[in-house]
């Protein structure tokens, strides 16, 4: 096991399998010490735990728990990359999360914290990144949140 790993235990969260593609993309793409990997949602072992609009199905709190399942759904896939070994990450570089929201609701980054807080107790000061939050009207399959980013990794 990991430090990562063993981080997320101490948190008493487990690291899901890595999900399949829902769509004709991959899941994550390397390009010289950079991991991209695409889109999480809210799943465990292919279910849609959170869907609906926060602000009207879900509170913020049920959307900060989907975008920190989401960031799981993240490290499944970049633990894939780095060939099992998530201590090879060097960085968390960016993260984009989208929040399916009701058009007045403004509170978009206390939602994405759930996976930039997830990621900074497993990486600690590697896991401070760039971010952006945004909200949007709808998602894939109603889903709350959609989370992606971009990690730096040893060669």
């Amino acid at each position: 096991m990991t430090v990562a790993e063993e981080k997320l235990t101490a948190l008493g969260v487990t690291l899901p399998q890595a999900g399949t593609p829902r769509g004709t993309y991959v899941p994550f793409v390397r390009v010289g010490n950079l991991v991209f990997v695409s889109g999480q949602a809210p799943r465990r072992d292919g279910t849609l735990l959170y869907a609906g609009k926060v602000g009207a199905e879900r509170t913020p709190e049920e959307g900060y728990e989907a975008a920190k399942l989401c960031a799981l759904n993240l490290l499944a896939q970049l633990k894939v990359a780095c060939d099992g070994d998530l201590d090879r990450v060097t960085q968390v570089v960016r993260v984009a999360g989208l929040v399916h929201c009701v058009e007045t609701f403004e509170g978009h980054p206390g939602v994405v914290n759930g996976a930039s807080d997830l990621l900074c107790a497993v990486f600690g000061e590697r896991g401070r990144h760039a971010r952006i939050a945004s909200g949007v009207s709808s998602l894939p399959s109603g889903m709350t949140v959609e989370v992606e980013a971009c990690f730096a990794i040893e060669a």
